[in-house]
This record gives C-alpha cells, sequence and structure tokens, in this order.
C-alpha cells in the first residue's frame, strides 16, 4: 500500500503497488480454495460454472496462476493448489468472510456478495484484520 499525501487515480494506486496477482487472479484462486475445502476435484469447468465464465477464460487464468507458482494442472483438467496458492487462497476467503460478515451485520441484512466482491480487493491486510477485530467487538456488544 501506498502512504503518500499524493493523490493518484485508481489505476494509478494500482500500477504503483506494482502487484504480480490481479483483481481476477483473487478471485478465481479464492474459488479454487473454496472447491479444494469441499473435497471436491477442481477442473476447469467446475471452476468456470462457479464463477460463471466460459471454460476458456478459466482456462487462461488458471494458466496465469500456475505461472506465478499458485496452481498446478494435472492430467485430465485437474487442478491442483500449491502451498503458496493454498496459503493465498486461505487469506482470500477470510478476507471475503470477514468483509461479508461485517456488510451483513451492518447493513442488517442476509447477503451482501456483491457489495463485497466489489470491494473486497482494494483493502489491504492490515484493514481486513481490523475490520474483522471491530466485527467480534460490535458483535460480542449486542
Amino acid at each position: 500500500m501506498v502512504s503518500s499525501n499524493k493523490f493518484y487515480t485508481l489505476k494509478g494506486y494500482m500500477l504503483l503497488e506494482n502487484n504480480a496477482i490481479t483483481s481476477s487472479m483473487e478471485d478465481y484462486l479464492e474459488m479454487i480454495y473454496r472447491i479444494h475445502l469441499s473435497g471436491e476435484v477442481v477442473r476447469i469447468n467446475t471452476l468456470a460454472e462457479n464463477l460463471n465464465v466460459k471454460p476458456s477464460s478459466a482456462t487462461k487464468m488458471v494458466n496465469n496462476l500456475k505461472e506465478n507458482g499458485l496452481v498446478s494442472s494435472e492430467k485430465y483438467g485437474y487442478i491442483k493448489l500449491t502451498d503458496s496458492g493454498i496459503e493465498l487462497g486461505k487469506y482470500l476467503l477470510f478476507r471475503h468472510d470477514t468483509l461479508h460478515s461485517f456488510l451483513c451485520y451492518v447493513n442488517q441484512s442476509e447477503n451482501e456478495l456483491e457489495q463485497v466482491e466489489k470491494i473486497e480487493h482494494f483493502l489491504n491486510v492490515q484493514t481486513i484484520e481490523n475490520i474483522n477485530r471491530l466485527l467480534d467487538k460490535m458483535k460480542s456488544s449486542s
């Protein structure tokens, strides 16, 4: 995260961060991790179905994740998480769940999925951890 008093456009801040993994790659990795946790074998078609994308798009993104050492591809289209992929996937799911719980609590709703998907990529680890702590305090005091 850039700490400066200079203003940039959203794209400007993103360029300054110079992340190897994009928001889209995070979405795919999070879904692969979700499927992995369910005990199912992760395949391109399953991934594409769960993310409502074409299998060709899923294939391209899996190749990007593979280049970043986050997944490996097996024969017959199986996708397996590497240790790095598991670690990052676990965080991405934690981030998602924390924001979803927080927004549902604040908005007194059952489902804030769309809002979470739109904002989760823009918050850093410290902010997510602080939101999680705040949510715990809010829930314990109510």
